[in-house]
């Protein structure tokens, strides 16, 4: 497992300090506070560390996630004093005292913060981010490894393993299932629920995302009586793949070699309503490709295959796989790989998680506009690299932001802006150089 570091490199420049502007942009302190007193943890008297403070500081732990957690403080810290928040020390807390705070925040703003300010992005003009008018999505699921603590255990449990009939996995496990625009790589609905929970009973709480400018893509686990009753009902458009021994009759053939069939319950079923459900399905093979089965099956509910050929719909299923892209992005790249979430009790891994969800966020709105903003004409998001984004998002400080409207450089009472070219501000920001233990950082 990857060490954490204990403080940012020798000689990190100015604009290698947490950038507060990428933050905020994605999600403006006004909505921050209202998200703090709908859930009752906003602070009720002057503490070390406020609890606005510390929701742009859950954000932080996922955009640097090789940095222990004082240093990621201090940082962020700075870039606050910049902008001119005079509700923050001086000097970063302890350890302890940042455990303390997280733990006074709790996960419910950050999972708040999330469902209010976490949407879809593309806009009419975004390539890649739809087809024939329906807004492409896609469902599926993934799970994150935690720290190895008793409670996280009890909370979260461990998958099994191959060394044995009681052997488990060597760390516990959070399941994530989320709901994907494919264009942008946002992930707009997530649910977390333990290891043991099954993908099928998240999605049944991410369905409800799903409105009718949109189309679903989701693979053969998802596919049940139940799950596509829940998910027709939001209205939105389903092409998920069926597994080969799903029962699916032809009731009528249809021109593009597609066919009318119906899903049925079965014993399983927990809907009241049993009554059949019209679908289409879409059978289609893959020729020349190495190890593909001997045949696909697609079933979908747009039910005329004039709103949607069946040869289109076989090409546009395969874009389910962008959602593997994005946990790749959000396990990978942004969390690092062979981390694990570094929070050793189960609320803290929750805040954790919603953090990682909200600064991937962050990332990928940022490389939407960018996108758009490409010249001569827009560019296709994927097209963008997110690594690079990231590095970008993690060096960047909101000089913009920090100027007095009055005039570049003119300070506000209580404020500290200081002009971009100021070099003494340069040397003021420059972190100091310390020596810690390794246990220090293996602890964190």
């Amino acid at each position: 497992m990857a060490r954490t570091a204990a403080a940012l490199p020798v000689g990190v420049r100015l604009t290698d300090h947490i950038s507060l502007g990428v933050l905020t942009a994605s999600f403006p302190l006004e909505i921050v506070q209202s998200v703090l007193a709908r859930t009752e943890r906003a602070s009720q008297r002057e503490r070390e560390l406020p609890a606005h403070v510390m929701v742009y500081y859950a954000i932080a732990l996922a955009l640097y996630a090789d940095v222990s957690t004082r240093e990621i403080l201090r940082c962020l810290l700075e870039g606050a004093r910049w902008l001119g928040d005079a509700a923050v020390d001086e000097e970063p807390a302890s350890r302890s005292g940042i455990s303390r705070a997280r733990t006074r925040l709790g996960a419910r703003p950050l999972e708040a913060l999330y469902r209010e300010t976490v949407l879809p992005v593309a806009v009419q003009g975004t390539p890649g981010a739809w087809y024939r008018g329906w807004r492409v999505m896609s469902l599926d699921g993934s799970i994150l490894d935690v720290s190895d603590t008793q409670a996280n255990a009890r909370a979260f449990g461990r998958p099994g393993s191959s060394r044995g009939v009681n052997a488990t996995g060597a760390f516990p496990q959070l399941r994530l299932v989320g709901l994907l625009e494919n264009g942008t790589h946002v992930i707009v609905g997530a649910e977390l629920g333990p290891y043991g929970t099954s993908e099928n009973e998240l999605a049944g709480a991410v369905l409800p995302r799903l409105t009718g400018e949109m189309l679903c893509l989701a693979d053969r686990g998802f596919l049940g009586f139940d799950l596509w009753r829940a998910a027709s009902i939001t209205g939105a458009a389903l092409v998920w793949r069926a597994a080969a021994s799903f029962g699916l009759p032809v009731l009528e053939r249809f021109s593009d070699g597609s066919y009318r069939s119906e899903l049925r319950w079965n014993y399983f079923c927990k809907s009241a309503d049993r009554s059949p459900i019209p679908v289409r399905v879409v059978e289609y093979t893959l020729l020349g490709v190495p190890k593909a089965k001997a045949s696909y099956r697609l079933v979908t509910n747009i039910l005329e295959p004039e709103r949607a050929p069946a040869e289109e719909l076989a090409a546009l299923y395969h874009e389910r796989w962008e959602i593997e892209t994005a946990f790749d992005e959000f396990k990978t790249h942004l969390r690092g790989s062979g981390r694990v979430l570094r929070s050793k009790t189960p609320q803290l891994v929750r805040q954790e998680a919603w953090g990682f969800l909200l600064a991937h966020f962050a990332i990928r709105a940022l490389m939407h506009e960018a996108a758009l903003g490409a010249l001569p004409r827009a560019r296709d998001p994927d097209s963008l690299s997110f690594t690079h984004t990231l590095r970008v998002a993690r060096r960047t400080l909101p000089h913009v932001a920090a100027i007095s409207p009055s005039g570049p450089g003119a300070d506000e009472p209580g404020t500290r802006a200081h002009p971009p070219g100021d070099k003494s501000r340069s040397r003021e920001l420059q972190p100091r150089t310390r020596r810690t233990s390794r246990r220090q950082a293996e602890d964190e």
